[in-house]
């Protein structure tokens, strides 16, 4: 059943055998970089464990001890009065999966996107601190004012679905698919040729990835998507172009696929580390949607016997999945839908109605402590947060918020100008999709 207590409590007290690491109970500096030692960048425990970081991927630096020996009274007293000190100022944005103790110190919540375009929209504040992970600090640096200073309290938040597809990685894809396709994959990439025929192929990125790959995007004539919009930006690059590339994740993309109709057969997975994506050229010519080898750890998790044992437990319960999960689960559940409409569709539903959740457990919970009228759990029985959200603790919020009342910027997240130049062309050209009335959540 599910319970009001933080994620972070629950964890301290769980029995071993609910965690999916016993690491999870670990202090997050632990994994930090100490003066008198090499380290090495680590996702930490959670979700991503398993996944392989790249060795290039930032590293935070061990944080004062005065931070990591207080107590979490003392952090609040301490996180309240920077907050206070700074005022307007400052904007705090917590992501939907960061813990409850961070969530306290929110001024906005919400997605990535989402969060990046309402501290935009506050002009007046100098300071813009996004717990959260580097992608989304990146977006929030693309979308802010020249005079905002975007800083992401852990460097080592990073995103192991984000890691999965590098600028080198997707201009080698390019070039192999337009060698394979017969065409100069440079030229006239997800724009109208001359005769008005449609471009081989455009690129769509997820905002899960780096701002180098929207930019990437942006000069190639393609688009950012967001999972609330991705059959809209998708639609709208088939309307350009004959097929499309779609990274890094693999199963939004065949989920999206789905939904607008593309065959199984025309859809192929590309994988990085074989040549032409372990495809030949003739089978990339006959597919319309190449989608690059890349996962969320976290919706990996959630399974179609997850499914089945919760409506055997509760009969009659709905099951909701993000479309970040794989397609059978997507297939198997009631209805799939971002994060935003997650937290819509249970906020909506009548008293007494039961839901079997299939996305992030601190959301979950969360939705669970806010709606006690109704019957909410993760469909994971095994605690497993997001590994690089649980880097963010409020020992280190606290030391980037004294920092900046200080007149110290710490940990300041910076995009190269010609790369926002490029990425806000490909994050304008989903802004300028059409809206509907109300997203629609699938159903079957």
């Amino acid at each position: 059943m599910p319970t009001v207590s933080s994620i972070d409590t629950q964890v301290k007290a769980a029995p071993a055998e609910d965690l999916c690491s016993a690491e999870l109970t670990w202090d997050p500096w632990v994994h930090d970089a100490r003066p008198e030692t090499t380290a090495h960048p680590i996702y930490g425990p959670g979700a991503s464990q398993w996944d392989v970081i790249p060795p290039s991927s930032p590293i935070q630096t061990e944080i004062p001890a005065r931070y990591r020996a207080m107590a979490s009274g003392e952090l609040a007293e301490r996180l309240a009065a920077a907050k206070a000190a700074l005022g307007k100022r400052l904007v705090v944005l917590g992501h939907h999966y960061q813990r409850d103790e961070i969530i306290r110190w929110a001024d906005f919540r919400g997605d990535s996107f989402k969060l990046s375009q309402q501290a935009a929209s506050r002009r007046e504040a100098d300071f813009i601190v996004f717990c959260g992970v580097h992608f989304m600090a990146e977006s929030a640096d693309i979308l802010s004012g020249d005079h905002q200073r975007v800083v992401l309290p852990n460097l080592a938040a990073g995103c192991s679905m984000a890691d999965m597809a590098d600028e080198a990685q997707v201009r080698a894809c390019w070039t192999q698919v337009g060698n394979a396709l017969g065409d100069d994959p440079s030229d006239s990439a997800g724009h109208s040729l001359a005769d008005g025929r449609r471009t081989p192929i455009v690129p769509v990125t997820y905002m899960n990835s780096s701002a180098a790959l929207k930019a990437f995007c942006g000069d190639r004539g393609g688009i950012v998507c967001t999972s609330s919009n991705a059959e809209r930006a998708v639609a709208w690059a088939f309307e350009r172009g004959e097929r499309v590339l779609f990274f890094p994740d693999e199963h939004l993309g065949r989920n999206t696929g789905v939904k607008l109709g593309v065959p199984d057969e025309a859809m192929l997975v590309w994988d990085p580390r074989r040549p032409l994506g372990g495809h030949s050229a003739d089978a990339l010519r006959r597919a319309r949607m190449i989608l690059w080898r890349g996962w969320c750890s976290v919706h990996a998790r959630f399974t179609v016997a997850q499914i089945d044992k919760a409506r055997r437990d509760h009969p009659g319960i709905a099951v909701i999945v993000h479309p970040e999960c794989r397609r059978e689960v997507v297939d198997a559940a009631d209805l799939d839908g971002s994060t935003e409409l997650i937290i819509e569709t249970i906020a909506s539903a009548p008293a007494g109605s039961r839901w079997a959740v299939g996305t992030e457990i601190n959301l979950v919970n969360r939705l669970a402590a806010e709606h006690p009228d109704k019957l909410i759990f993760c469909l994971d029985p095994v605690i497993c947060p997001c590994s690089t959200m649980y880097r963010i603790h409020p020992a280190y919020l606290a030391w980037v918020l004294e920092a900046l009342v200080d007149g110290r910027v710490l940990n300041e997240i910076v995009v190269d100008d010609a790369v926002k130049v490029s990425a806000r062309l490909a994050l304008d050209r989903m802004l300028a999709l059409p809206v509907p009335s109300r997203q629609a959540v699938g159903t079957r």
